[in-house]
């Protein structure tokens, strides 16, 4: 007797399906799994005989084979234990065939039956989904994967259960939307006491997605300003939210079956490997910056990270996205992410007061900003030094802007720049526009060009450099309501362009 049924092998963020065959014919007894499995797979018929027995289902002495098709891509993970079993089962004429056959099952099994929970079940769903059929998957799947509203699912707490739902006896309901309750507001920006440019800053950043670079002593305030970016930000839209939260799925990192309606916001520590930063494993698995896509990525102590780590950025920074290549895997993950970087100006800390640096100063803090290399420290759009904060200002009532205040210019300004890029591809704000199209949106006025040539020769920028000037301009003007980039908001960006310390 021959059966099939369907599941997924993960490819980034593809899922591709694989057909999951089953043949018990005449012959030796035994088990066995082909089709390039990794030792999770191959370790499936031992859980899936366990789990029969213990459900009074004895396999036959014939020969049970187990084809996942096609050969050439390589099966990895515990999921393949229930579509393995289903195609058993209707192997053996315990569940129909036909209603097998037109499903897409993920999950792994207990020795006693249950189904336990796996990764990836949202991009399985958007699988099943294009090809029409059905998703069969664990109880503790289903709210995260009903989200894909064009497949049908059906979540079941064991291989009991959906056996039941097969053959008729006991239909399951179908599985309904999850939702995790989204924390309330966030840190204000009205907490941080001081610091009014790097608060404008902020708001640059967050209305046009420019990467931001700050440089101050310890204490100033650093980590409390990026904390409270993802305030400013507006929330995701469908599709941000729907491919966020696929690769949030991948990852194992969506609670209670929700998904996620805040951008997200990572922050690694610096002793953070390239595997774990650019993504890879194993399983090559999504990095941190592929799990801030459509966030924010702050990276704090920036020149502590080692120099390999830092230099994977700079592709990802450029393309929006990441490429893993490994001897068995080359998988893409986007990671469109705003990167807020923070650092001291020395290891010390202390280099911008003299009655506190060490006896290497200034040397000191050249040598450990010179761990940034030049390509990568001219990919930031903003370069901000942050003061240390007076003590008397720490004692003053809060004042100054809310996030909710500040988040509503930056709503207006990204409105205006998705009514210009409208139709352009691969274009959502001022950060990703370049080449001819960029001199066309943000050409400056003659006073504004005038003083960005002059800018360009003294201070000898890169064409880089020239180009994301013009960007931060662009949304300069956008946030002041212009339409043209004028003389002010190019003496702005460059204001944000040219600092020593950063």
């Amino acid at each position: 007797m021959l059966a099939r049924t369907t599941t997924v092998a993960f490819e980034g963020l593809e899922a591709r399906p694989v057909d999951v065959q089953c043949a018990v014919s005449p012959g030796l007894p035994g088990f066995s799994i082909v089709g390039l499995p990794d030792k999770a797979v191959s370790e499936a018929k031992d859980r899936i005989r366990t789990a029969l027995s213990e459900l009074g289902i004895a396999l036959p002495s014939k020969k049970v084979t187990i084809n996942l098709s096609p050969a050439d891509i390589p099966k990895e993970g515990a999921h393949f234990d229930l579509p393995i079993a289903l195609s058993l089962l209707a192997a053996l004429e315990l569940v129909p065939a036909s209603r097998v056959a037109r499903a897409v099952g993920i999950g792994e099994m207990s020795l006693d039956g249950a189904l336990v929970a796996v990764t990836g079940a949202l991009p399985a769903a958007m699988t099943a989904a294009s090809i029409e059929a059905d998703l069969l998957c664990p109880q503790a799947c289903g709210a995260e994967a009903a989200w894909v509203g064009a497949a049908t699912v059906y979540a079941a707490p064991s291989l009991k259960a959906l056996m039941d739902h097969l053959t008729g006896a006991c239909p399951l309901p179908e599985a309904r939307r999850g939702h995790v309750a989204e924390a309330e507001g966030g840190p204000c920006l009205r907490d941080v006491r001081g610091q009014d440019r790097a608060k404008r800053a902020l708001e640059i950043a967050a209305a046009g997605r420019h990467h931001l670079f700050l440089v101050g002593p310890p204490g100033a305030g650093k980590s409390m300003l990026a904390a409270r970016l993802p305030g400013l930000l507006p929330p995701l839209s469908a599709m941000e939210s729907l491919e966020t939260s696929m690769i949030h799925s991948l990852a194992g990192t969506l609670d209670e079956g929700g998904i996620l309606h805040r951008r997200p916001y990572q922050e690694p520590h610096h002793t953070a490997s390239v595997a774990a930063i650019a993504g890879g494993g194993k399983r090559a698995g999504p990095g941190q910056i592929s799990l801030a896509h459509n966030g924010v990525l702050f990276m704090d102590e920036f020149p502590e990270f080692p120099r390999a780590v830092l230099e994977t950025l700079r592709q990802p920074i450029e393309t929006g996205e990441v490429t893993i290549a490994r001897a068995n895997a080359h998988v893409r993950y986007p990671c469109r992410f705003l990167l807020v970087a923070a650092a001291n100006p020395c290891r010390c800390g202390m280099l911008f007061d003299p009655d506190q640096a060490c006896t290497r100063a200034p040397n000191c803090g050249e040598d450990y900003m010179g761990k940034i290399s030049g390509p990568l420290r001219d990919r930031f759009d903003l370069r901000l030094e942050v003061p240390a904060v007076e003590v008397s200002d720490l004692a003053l009532p809060p004042g100054g802007e809310t996030s909710a205040t500040v988040a509503a210019r930056v709503a207006g300004a990204r409105a205006v720049q998705a009514n210009r890029y409208d139709g352009v591809r691969g274009v959502t704000v001022n950060a990703d526009i370049a080449g001819d199209a960029l001199m066309e949106v943000a050409a400056p006025d003659a006073e504004g060009n005038a003083l960005l040539l002059q800018a360009v020769e003294r201070f000898r920028l890169s064409a880089r450099g020239y180009h994301r000037v013009l960007k931060v301009a662009r949304t300069i003007a956008d946030l002041d309501g212009s339409a043209d980039v004028r003389r002010p908001h190019v003496a702005e960006a460059l204001s944000y362009r040219l600092v020593s310390g950063a």
